[in-house]
């Protein structure tokens, strides 16, 4: 009976391990647990990139090429939308956020809180929550390309943790703001510091998706 019940016991781990692995790979998109601990200074796009990818092999999601969702301003600069790949994207426990580009910019995406989970697949603080963390860098316009107003609306590129600001969306679409709705370009942070990141409901988090 013991080894029946040992083995019954074996194969049921076994079961749940196969079945967090495959989830696990099959991971394309999430909100980093934990920011930089600079403020809106991620170290350029590199730096950010790298960031999603040590998350994403912590989290046994490592073999992608993972890309920070960010646009950057000026001479050579990227639209978010272009460094992420075409998708399908799909969040730790395998719900598909979006098929491919047009539709993650689009009010069919599944984003939202439910679905717009870390790398560990938990849910982040947002509005109504203590502290609200529901600020997510971007730099981006709703249709996730760059600015080109002339304005400041990368934290000089995601190299500043003082002056200037950061276009920031509402992971969990509410709140306030000139598009308290939008997941991507919700409103201005106050500066690109890590207090003032902070005090205005964010905590430095960004997007990340797998670019393959």
């Amino acid at each position: 009976m013991n080894k029946i019940t040992l083995t019954a016991s074996v194969l049921a781990l076994a079961c749940c391990t196969s079945i967090i692995n495959a989830q696990n790979n099959s991971m394309s998109f999430f909100i980093t647990s934990v920011g930089s601990g600079n403020g809106a200074n991620l170290g350029g796009l590199d730096g950010a990139d790298a960031h999603c990818a040590a998350l994403a092999t912590a989290a046994g999601a490592g073999g992608k090429t993972w890309h920070a969702y960010l646009s950057t301003q000026g001479a050579g600069g990227v639209n978010a939308r272009d460094r992420i790949g075409t998708g399908p994207w799909f969040n730790a426990k395998g719900v598909q956020i979006a098929a491919n580009v047009a539709e993650l910019h689009s009010e069919a995406a599944l984003t939202g809180k439910e679905n717009s989970l870390t790398e560990a697949g938990n849910m982040v603080n947002g509005r109504g929550d203590e502290p609200n963390q529901h600020d997510m860098l971007t730099g981006s316009q709703a249709d996730g390309t760059a600015f080109t107003d002339g304005a400041d609306h990368t934290c000089n590129n995601w190299t500043s943790s003082s002056e200037g600001a950061a276009a920031v969306g509402h992971f969990d679409r509410q709140g306030g703001g000139a598009n308290p709705t939008s997941w991507n370009s919700a409103h201005a942070s106050r500066s690109c510091s890590q207090e003032d990141l902070i005090a205005t409901g964010g905590n430095g988090y960004f997007y990340c998706f797998a670019t393959n």
